[in-house]
């Protein structure tokens, strides 16, 4: 079978139909990844209130038992006539 040859206008023809449908195929994209940048955003909002309340509970443990270490050493200071 002969090659056929190709010229540039067929190659010109074959890209541009190549190409034809491409931009249908994103109609709508960027209403998704708009979405998508929602839902995550609120996810991430509610993944930084629980880690502040995790937070804030880890902080408050700690001050109490610094505060009940602190009560430890004024009776010890107190019953060894260190005051």
């Amino acid at each position: 079978m002969p090659k056929k040859k190709i010229t540039i206008e067929d190659l010109a023809a074959m890209t541009q139909r190549g190409f034809a449908g491409v931009d249908e195929k994103f109609t709508g994209t960027d209403n998704k990844i708009e979405g998508l940048r929602t839902e995550m955003n609120t996810r991430f909002n509610e993944i930084n209130t629980r880690f502040d309340r995790i937070e804030n509970l880890l902080l408050r443990a700690h001050e109490n038992r610094l505060d009940r270490i602190e009560d430890d050493i004024r009776v010890l200071k107190t019953l060894a006539g260190k005051r």
